[in-house]
């Protein structure tokens, strides 16, 4: 992928989303789609209303945890598709923990550790989840912090996590950047006034009507070769 504008600015600290942008999600995906008789078609579906879900959670005031919010929707996908919601062989918050990282993501976090970065973890799961995922990838000490809006009781894309993510590392929200998979994480972050790198990961795209990232990569080592120190 290409640029899609100049960084006027280096940011000096870089906040990752987690799930989908360092981590493979298909385990997850497999999961869900054997608890839902089978339907691996229901798997996006089911990932779709989870982030859904999260954001009726921040608009209405209510908090519940993401894994929580996960197995509702889950019961909820069954119902509306009419299938029988099998037992589970493992919970979703299990799986979770165990997915693997993107191949890319090791040394592209070590290069960009090696030019001075700092990196943090910014996620909508709970911070042991979060914790616990790094650790079991490999790639936990690469990470300064990791900072979950557990801690706000409001999921991203709320503009105050971003705000309170700056303020956590203590730096001005200009010189930090957003780096995720996801359209609206990327829009909410450049609202917030972060700069932001959208990483083009397969089947994701930005959000047409958001401020578009200030750079489009096609994952995270390619991204690291594009932010000069």
């Amino acid at each position: 992928m290409t640029e899609r504008r100049e960084v006027s600015e280096t940011a000096g600290v870089l906040f990752f989303d987690v799930n989908e942008t360092l981590l493979d999600t298909a385990p997850l995906k497999a999961s869900v789609g054997k608890r839902l008789g089978g339907r691996a078609d229901l798997a996006d579906v089911w990932f779709t209303s989870l982030l859904h879900y999260s954001l009726v959670d921040s608009v209405t005031g209510c908090w519940h945890p993401f894994g929580d919010i996960a197995e509702a929707v889950l019961q909820m996908t069954a119902e509306r598709y009419g299938v029988s919601l099998a037992a589970a062989d493992r919970p979703l918050a299990s799986v979770l923990a165990t997915l693997p990282v993107h191949p890319d993501v090791p040394p592209g976090l070590a290069l960009l550790r090696q030019r001075g970065y700092t990196l943090v973890a910014l996620t909508n799961s709970s911070a042991t989840l979060a914790q616990e995922q790094l650790r079991a990838a490999g790639i936990g000490h690469f990470f300064t912090a990791v900072l979950s809006v557990e801690t706000l009781n409001t999921y991203k894309p709320a503009l105050r996590v971003y705000h309170w993510a700056a303020q956590q590392m203590g730096s001005p929200v200009a010189a930090c950047m957003m780096i995720a998979a996801h359209g609206w994480d990327i829009g909410g972050a450049r609202l917030a006034g972060l700069k932001t790198a959208f990483i083009a990961r397969p089947g994701q795209a930005c959000y047409p009507l958001a401020p578009q990232p200030d750079l489009v990569a096609s994952d995270i080592t390619a991204l690291a070769a594009r932010l000069a120190p």
